[in-house]
């Protein structure tokens, strides 16, 4: 499908549904946190065939092969055909232990958080999934 045209890693990744929008990608690539050959990506890396992506999202280390680059985005049934799952099973019941445990716990009756306590939240979360 691709006619070798040379493909961004942030415009890869959502293209592939990794990330919701190409400015998360984009992000991710800033932080650090997408690595092709041990080596941490910028935004406008190049992704070739046969590259092994690893995606760090706390606390899961998804890993991807690409099968063959893309530049628009498929559908989730189509994203086989572009990527590989390389990630191992222990990486992936971590997910699960995520969902299960619950970070905080509000009493009932003291009503939705106020928009500074939700960035309290977000910021506890996140140093807790960094571990």
């Amino acid at each position: 499908m691709s006619d070798n045209k040379p493909i961004r890693i942030d415009k890869f990744l959502w293209s592939v549904r990794l990330f919701k929008t190409r400015s998360i990608a984009s992000e991710e690539c800033r932080k650090g946190r997408i690595i092709i050959n041990n080596i941490p990506v910028k935004p406008s890396r190049i992704v070739l065939k046969n590259e092994i992506i690893t995606v760090k999202k706390p606390p899961v280390i998804f890993t991807y092969r690409v099968i063959e680059p893309i530049e628009n985005r498929v559908s989730a049934k189509l994203v086989e055909q572009f990527i590989e799952d390389l990630t191992t099973e222990e990486e992936k019941s971590k997910l699960d232990i995520r969902q299960s445990i619950g970070i905080g716990f509000r009493d009932k009756g003291t009503g939705r958080p106020t928009k500074k306590e939700r960035r309290e939240i977000d910021r506890l979360k996140e140093d807790f999934y960094d571990l």
